[in-house]
C-alpha cells in the first residue's frame, strides 16, 4: 500500500505520495510469544515433513481449482479510537462456465471511500496469491524454511514452521512468516505474516489467515485478518483488513460413459447434428 488518497480504479493517486520508511527483513515477533517445544525430532524427519506437506499442499492447490466459493475482501482506514474513517470492499465469485471455464465474477464493488492509503497491484496480488498462501512442491526451492518445534492450535497438535523467500525477484510476491502443519494430517492449517517482494515506497500488514478442512480431506482457507499500522516517511496509517472465503462447493462436468472411456465434453467442441436413421 501507499499512502495518499485512492482516486480511480486503477489504483493509483494524483497526489503526492510518500515514500514508505525501509522495510528491513520481516521480525517474526511471534515466535517469541509461541509455546513452542524446542527441536526434539530428528533433521531427517523435519525434511520428511516438509516434502509430506508440500506434496499436500500442490494436491491442494490442483483440487482448490475444482472449486467454486465467494471471496470477500475490506479493508478499513481506522483513527486513533480504532473507528473506521475509510473503507474498500470487493465481493467475488470465483464460478465456471457452461463450458467449464473457471473465472472470477465482481459481485459487488462499493466505490472506495479511502483517504490516506492506495492500493497497489502488490496488494491485490497479495490478496490473490499471498495472504492464501500455499507452499507447493513446485515453489518449495525459493523459501529458506526453518523448524520452530510443536505447538497446539485449539485441539491440533501442530509442527511450526518459519518460512521466508531466499530471494527476491521484481515483479514476484512473496509469504514470509510462519506455518502451522497439522501433525497428523501433514497439512497447513494456519499461516501467519506478511507479502515481501521488491515493491519500494510500499508498506504491507501482517496477516493470519486460518484453514479448515471443508471436503474432509483438504484444509481450505476460511478467513484472513490484519490490523496494523503501516507506517510512511511522515505518516503512519492504521488499517483493519478481514478477508473471508465461503460456501466451497467442487464443480462437477458432465460427461457420459462409452464403453470404458468417460467422454468429457470440450469446451471448444461444435455440436454436431445426429446421425440419419439407416435405411430399410
Amino acid at each position: 500500500m501507499k499512502s495518499g488518497p485512492e482516486t480511480s480504479l486503477s489504483l493509483n493517486t494524483s497526489k503526492k505520495v510518500s515514500t514508505m520508511r525501509a522495510l528491513g527483513v520481516l521480525l517474526l515477533t511471534a515466535v517469541s510469544l509461541l509455546a513452542v517445544e524446542p527441536a526434539d525430532i530428528s533433521q531427517a524427519r523435519i525434511d520428511e515433513i516438509i516434502k509430506t506437506f508440500a506434496a499436500h499442499e500442490a494436491d491442494f492447490a490442483l483440487a482448490r481449482e475444482n472449486y467454486t466459493y465467494r471471496q470477500t475482501a475490506r479493508i478499513q482506514e481506522l483513527d486513533r479510537s480504532g473507528n473506521t474513517t475509510g473503507r474498500w470492499e470487493t465481493v467475488s465469485d470465483i464460478v465456471f462456465s457452461t463450458a467449464g471455464r473457471r473465472s472470477e465474477k465482481v459481485v459487488r464493488a462499493p466505490v472506495s471511500t479511502l483517504k490516506a492509503i492506495t492500493l497497489t497491484p502488490e496488494d491485490l496480488a497479495d490478496l490473490k496469491n499471498v495472504q492464501p498462501f500455499v507452499l507447493t512442491t513446485e515453489n518449495l526451492p525459493d523459501y529458506q524454511i526453518n523448524y520452530l518445534g510443536k505447538e497446539k492450535l485449539d485441539s491440533l497438535d501442530c509442527y511450526a514452521f518459519a518460512v521466508k523467500p531466499k530471494k527476491l525477484e521484481k515483479g514476484q510476491r512473496y509469504f514470509s512468516g510462519i506455518v502451522w502443519v497439522d501433525q497428523l494430517d501433514l497439512q497447513v492449517v494456519r499461516t501467519y505474516g506478511r507479502g515481501v517482494g521488491i515493491a519500494k515506497g510500499q508498506a504491507f500488514p501482517k496477516f493470519e489467515t486460518t484453514r479448515q478442512q471443508i471436503d474432509g480431506k483438504y484444509w481450505f482457507p476460511v478467513y484472513t485478518i490484519a490490523e496494523d499500522t503501516l507506517h510512511f516517511e511522515d505518516s503512519s496509517q492504521r488499517i483493519r483488513q478481514v478477508v473471508k472465503y465461503e460456501d466451497y462447493k467442487q464443480f462437477k462436468a458432465e460427461s457420459r460413459i462409452i464403453g470404458d472411456v468417460e467422454e468429457v465434453p470440450s469446451p471448444n467442441a461444435t455440436p454436431q447434428p445426429p446421425a440419419a436413421p439407416a435405411k430399410k
